[in-house]
């Protein structure tokens, strides 16, 4: 255990960044921060000196309300310092990349700015971590750990550039700094009034429903008198509103290039005008009984450890204060109709440090009595139960919903193996290929990092007109398409439908077909498993080797143990990529 703290410390980065090798592709939640991060890194910041407005993919789908760049810009320039940093002395000379080299090299140089924002997630739940050692114990600080590594949503999601993400680590600081610091580091702690200051600061730049875990932190706070309302929580409020005030309102105005703070309208459409309903609502009840069981994963953090923390008096105290903040602000957040588990990820580590009170209580006492001694147990093997699951099934099963990623990678290959194989018959390299990419494609990992640069003539299109969409001339100068793909082979989606319409007389071929993650299958004995979305997380971690080792262990054991049943993760078509027919190619 002397060591266990340090050595569990680097378990999260790790998973952070093994969720992103398997599944670094990003859904229509993340285009936002995605494109605007790419938009910088190729064409720099928006301005009246550098403002081509096709550039940049935010003035053409703004979204339903404007979101703030400031996380945007910040991953662009720590990715491109470490870019400058790995290129040497000559690309620091110049001062900037080679914006063709971010296209060509888009997806790793995209993982790279996942990576600064997964690092930054990590290391916010290290300090918490080193901090709940400090305050309560070694056991305690362990397992946080523990517990926090085995749920799957906050691992998955940390590299992901979500605002709520990019909010995450500040939060997870100010719950570090909402600790009681004892002993304090000088003749006042000052934690209470850093942890106001780094929650408002998250609010007001990039997820104003945070304005109510200020106020129920605030007021546990001054319960608590661990807080003065003028000398801390005023002035860390005045400080923290002007500090993030001036930095969403110039950077968010340049970019949008009008005068703008994307939180208060975000603010005004979602909340006073009651918009966000149009994405759907949920019962009051939605956040207790479903997003935070599926964000904690393992059901004996709060049908076990919460418990046995709030009612042994050593953790009680510390239980209750670490507690209410955070269920005051779900209870008031329920009364929002339109309800996602992202707007309260802020709660988790909160909760699980509360659960790992309850956990370290037992696993102290676990020789003195037999109830702590099972209750100990149970907890070690459900938190392997909840790693098993969150890695090996809810990873795969996830890393295999991004078809539109895959179907754009999959037409790339395609054409140049077409290229080398028929060079006299195919477009030439120097020809512009245009591709018309669908909505579903656009909403299940296609990016601008991983398209192809016009400087080598490739075109993108992303179309949604529909009066533009119905016409002959939009659909003849494509090369290509992606349109959705289903089980049924004579099914056409929309936009393929107005192309046979549009040009009767065209020919188009189906050159690629992309699965997508459709659920579990139990086969029965005799059923062969194919293990797509299994052998591809293989591959990807381990290699070919690894996929046979898969394949002989599933094997063996669905054969020994299993007597011929097997779980497998169910992939069915769900986009197709049409190649027109132009001169006999």
């Amino acid at each position: 255990m002397r060591h266990a703290l340090t050595v569990l410390a680097l378990l999260p980065p790790a998973l952070i960044l093994l969720h992103l090798v398997v599944a670094p592709y990003t859904k229509v939640e993340e285009s936002f921060h995605v494109q605007a991060i790419h938009d910088i890194l190729v064409h720099g910041f928006p301005d009246e000196k550098n403002l081509t407005r096709s550039n940049y993919d935010h003035f053409e789908f703004p979204g339903a309300v404007p979101r703030s760049a400031v996380g945007a810009v910040v991953i662009a320039k720590l990715s491109e310092h470490v870019m400058l940093l790995v290129e040497g002395v000559n690309r620091q000379i110049l001062g900037r990349i080679d914006p063709d080299e971010v296209e060509l090299n888009g997806r790793l140089i995209w993982e790279l700015a996942r990576a600064i924002l997964g690092m930054f997630n990590a290391f916010s739940i290290g300090v918490l971590a080193y901090a709940l050692r400090r305050c309560y114990g070694q056991t305690v600080a362990v397992w946080y750990l523990l517990l926090q590594s085995s749920q799957f949503h906050v691992i998955y999601y940390a590299s992901r550039p979500l605002s709520n993400m990019f909010a995450f680590g500040l939060t997870t600081l100010g719950i570090r700094y909402y600790l009681p610091d004892d002993p304090p580091a000088g003749p006042r702690n000052a934690g209470p009034q850093l942890s106001l200051v780094l929650l408002t600061f998250a609010g007001i730049v990039f997820r104003s429903e945070l304005a109510l875990f200020v106020a129920t932190q605030t007021l546990a706070l001054l319960v608590y008198r661990r807080a003065r309302l003028f000398q801390d929580v005023i002035y860390a409020g005045l400080s923290s509103a002007t500090t993030g005030l001036a930095a969403t309102i110039l950077v968010d105005s340049l970019f949008w290039q009008q005068p703008l703070w994307p939180e208060l309208d975000a603010f005004l459409f979602n909340v006073v005008s009651g918009q966000s309903s149009s994405w759907g609502t949920e019962p009051w009840y939605f956040y207790f009984l479903n997003a935070l069981p599926r964000l904690l994963l393992n059901p004996l953090t709060y049908l076990l450890a919460i418990p046995v923390a709030l009612r042994q008096p050593a953790t009680r105290k510390a239980a209750v204060s670490l507690l209410a903040p955070s269920l005051g602000f779900i209870a008031l957040y329920s009364i929002q109709p339109h309800k996602e588990w992202r707007f309260i990820v802020y709660t988790i580590p909160a909760l699980t440090a509360t659960a790992a009170l309850g956990a370290a209580y037992l696993w102290n006492r676990r020789s003195r009595s037999i109830f702590a001694s099972l209750g100990s147990r149970l907890l070690v093997l459900s938190t392997l139960a909840a790693f098993f699951l969150s890695n090996f099934v809810l990873l795969p099963a996830s890393a295999a919903n991004y078809p539109g990623a895959h179907a754009l990678n999959a037409l790339h290959s395609y054409h140049d193996q077409a290229l080398a194989a028929a060079p006299s018959k195919a477009p030439s390299s120097s020809d512009d290929i245009s591709v018309y990419l669908g909505n579903l494609a656009c909403q299940t990992g296609v990016t601008r990092f991983l398209q192809r640069p016009d400087s080598v003539g490739w075109r993108y299109d992303k179309t949604e007109n529909e009066t533009t969409k119905s016409t002959s001339a939009f659909w003849d100068r494509f090369d290509y398409i992606l349109v959705e793909a289903s089980v049924d082979p004579a099914f056409r989606d929309s936009d393929e439908t107005r192309i046979w319409a549009a040009l009767p007389k065209a020919r188009w071929e189906t050159v690629e077909i992309v699965d997508g993650f459709a659920g579990i299958s139990v086969l029965k004995p005799g059923e062969r498993a194919t293990g797509k979305a299994e052998q591809r997380l293989m591959h990807k971690v381990g290699g070919g080797r690894l996929v046979g080792l898969y394949e002989h262990l599933r094997d063996s054991v669905r054969h020994a143990a299993l007597r011929g049943w097997w779980v497998e993760l169910k992939m069915e078509p769900r986009i197709k990529v049409l190649k027109r027919i132009r001169n006999g190619y």
